[in-house]
């Protein structure tokens, strides 16, 4: 069985060190909100009552926000043709 979208947001977080606050403002940095209890609930065990699925979109969004808090935003482009 392969791993979920759950699983790679926690082996990720681990990863990277990173703690609640981080992951809000890595997702900010792609217009993305998320809140601390959101994020307290993909990262419960999966028996646990308050336990959710974390959705493509959401790691989605991380992953395109982690590529920036990582590299920095992409240097914009001319469009002067030659």
């Amino acid at each position: 069985m392969g791993l979920s979208n759950n699983d790679i947001f926690k082996k990720l977080r681990v990863a990277h060190k990173l703690r609640d606050d981080d992951i809000v403002k890595i997702c900010a940095l792609v217009d993305f909100k998320v809140s601390k209890s959101e994020l307290g609930s993909f990262f419960r065990n999966e028996k646990h009552p308050k336990y959710v699925e974390c959705g493509d979109q959401i790691l989605r969004n991380f992953l395109n926000g982690l590529i920036i808090h990582l590299r920095g935003p992409m240097p914009k482009k001319d469009n002067i043709a030659k």
